[in-house]
């Protein structure tokens, strides 16, 4: 149960007649009906700090039932046709109006310990009283809801407030924040940025573990004590103290490079599967390979089917997992471009134990080769494929989630998108995560993976048809991660291209505004019921407010976020500054 104690939070009770909004008028199963009696005053009214509309669209009420208090919102409001007509433009109020209101049905409140649960256990009759919920009980609600007794101070993000007043600030466990994972989503603009920033800090002041994806940079002013940067490529704008790392090729699985090089047709595909494989050979058996690659045409065939016998080196021979060195994929798929069986002594006899000579598909293979050559060489995949001196990411990582550092900040602005490199190399850190995850790495260091502008990153699928790849890291640690205490947090401008099954196993959306038709529809498929009638407020919300939802908050809560310390570095470019004609420069 709630172990907030009900005089020291509310010494003057919840229903207070300063208040007092109606009564109810009328009842169904999800709202009830109410005469608002303040609807016709000009203006709300302030009360213990905190101004109250009394009577406005989006206000949380109380209602005064025979068993249990309930908790609604206002979601309508409206006149009756006489009273319609009287309302012109030179109307100042009048309290004789006869408003009628529309209040959804959200949960109810135990009356002995303020237990907030969702549902209603018992429906209110008409004439029961109606008043404001107070500021200080709405911010409250994320720790009513909770039925376990905290041991001692209990962690908790101060996330944000109900209104102005001082004690109607909202903070969250991270338990419901992150336990079932979180989404931060909003259009641009709307404050997606800086919540996701006031997070991060929040998140700082304890012993906390987090990685972030930072995509575009912005969050490169985090500053202090165990707070690590790092990055790939070459960022226009690097963090201090920022160190460059590199990603070797040995993180990539098969699926990867079928994904980057995007082999067609019926000759590439397989030919490019055997120079992979017959390159793992070569890394495991060195002496098959004086020149890094097995040399296969017109060449004998024992020492290389002896090879593959060996039970140490069979098993490894088809696990993706397996590495082997790329630069050499070239020349392996003109070698694998052979006859099967090669000529004997004899004038048309066949040799089963040597390849013959070149088959004529390498010519099939050269739109690959040139792809190929094309990823080897590309800027965007310098870390990858021509970084031989920087340190190795996911060595960096695996040492943060041992030690005793805070936030590990990934950033990715200096990698192109050419070639999907982003997408590729996001998801090969992500499938990093989830390796070690499912190894126990987090069982005692619960961490939360920070992925900003998740769209670009999830729900993608990458090369041609027969040969498609699903970069689907960072959606299985969505779906598995949590058992094994790595959490995701996404931060997308965009819920519509990140897919629903993901957003479905979200379990709290942070939602600011969001104007467009198809975003919202996708938020309200991923949540419940109750939530959809709250996605209504979604296109109205202000800069920094945002509705928490889902099945951690099963009553919808609309706040203000506080502004982060840190500020994440996502303004637009300053025409005011820049094109701005000095006084003395003259006409052009």
């Amino acid at each position: 149960m709630s172990n907030l104690n009900i005089d020291e939070t509310f010494p003057r009770g919840l229903l207070r007649p300063e208040l007092f909004l109606g009564v109810a008028s009328s009842v169904t199963a999800r709202t009830v009906g109410v005469n608002l009696s303040e609807a016709g005053q000009p203006s709300g009214s302030h009360f213990a700090g905190g101004r109250y509309g009394r009577g406005e669209v989006g206000e949380f009420v109380l209602i005064e039932g025979q068993q249990s208090l309930l908790l609604g919102r206002i979601a309508e409001i409206h006149l009756r046709e006489p009273e319609r007509r009287s309302i012109r433009r030179d109307f100042v109020g009048n309290s004789d109006l006869d408003a009628l209101g529309q209040i959804q049905l959200l949960g109810c409140v135990s009356m002995d310990d303020l237990l907030v649960t969702a549902g209603v256990d018992a429906y209110p009759r008409l004439g029961d009283r109606i008043y404001a919920a107070p500021h200080r009980f709405i911010a409250l609600l994320p720790r009513l809801m909770e039925r376990t007794e905290d041991d001692g101070e209990p962690v908790v993000l101060n996330l944000g407030a109900i209104d102005v007043a001082q004690d109607s600030r909202v903070a969250v466990k991270p338990e419901r924040l992150f336990g079932r994972h979180c989404a931060i989503l909003g259009a641009t603009g709307g404050g997606k940025s800086w919540t996701t920033a006031r997070i991060i800090e929040e998140c700082l002041r304890y012993k906390a573990k987090l990685i972030l994806i930072d995509a575009t940079g912005e969050y490169r002013d985090f500053t202090g004590d165990g707070v690590l940067h790092c990055h790939l490529g070459e960022p226009v704008e690097k963090a201090a103290g920022s160190v460059a790392y590199s990603l070797p090729p040995t993180s990539f699985l098969e699926s990867d490079f079928i994904a980057l090089f995007e082999p067609a047709g019926k000759v590439q595909g397989p030919k490019m599967r055997a120079a992979m494989r017959s390159l793992r050979l070569a890394r495991l058996n060195p002496a098959l390979a004086p020149n890094g690659f097995i040399e296969k045409i017109n060449q004998s065939k024992t020492a290389v089917e002896a090879a593959e016998k060996r039970s140490e080196i069979a098993s490894k021979l088809d696990d993706p997992r397996q590495p082997f060195d790329v630069q050499m994929l070239v020349k392996q798929i003109e070698q694998e471009c052979v006859y099967p069986e090669g000529f004997g002594v004899g004038k048309g006899q066949k040799d089963a134990t040597r390849w013959g000579g070149e088959d004529g598909n390498f010519s099939h293979c050269l739109s690959l080769v040139a792809r190929i050559n094309g990823v080897l060489t590309s800027p965007a995949f310098g870390c990858v494929f021509q970084a031989d001196t920087e340190p190795i990411l996911t060595t960096e990582i695996d040492d943060f989630i041992s030690g005793g550092d805070k936030l590990l900040r990934i950033c990715l602005s200096g990698i192109a998108y050419e070639f999907h490199a982003r997408e590729v190399i996001a998801n090969v850190i992500g499938r990093h995560l989830l390796t070690q995850a499912r190894g126990r790495a987090f069982q005692h260091r619960p961490t939360v993976v920070f992925v900003d502008e998740a769209h670009n990153f999830l729900g993608r699928q990458i090369g041609a048809e027969d040969y498609a790849a699903k970069l689907d890291a960072f959606e299985l640690i969505a779906k598995e991660g949590r058992k094994y205490g790595l959490n995701i947090c996404l931060a997308s401008q965009r819920p519509r291209d990140i897919t629903e099954g993901v957003l479905s196993q979200m379990g709290t959306l942070i939602v600011h505004r969001l104007t467009n038709d198809r975003d919202r529809e996708v938020v309200e498929r991923a949540c419940g019921e109750i939530d959809r009638a709250a996605s209504a407020f979604l296109p109205n919300l202000r800069p920094g407010e945002a509705a928490i939802i889902g099945t951690d908050f099963p009553i919808p809560l609309t706040i203000q976020i506080h502004e982060p310390t840190t500020k994440p570095q996502s303004d637009g470019p300053k025409y005011q500054r820049h094109w701005a004609v000095s006084p003395d420069a003259g006409e052009a």
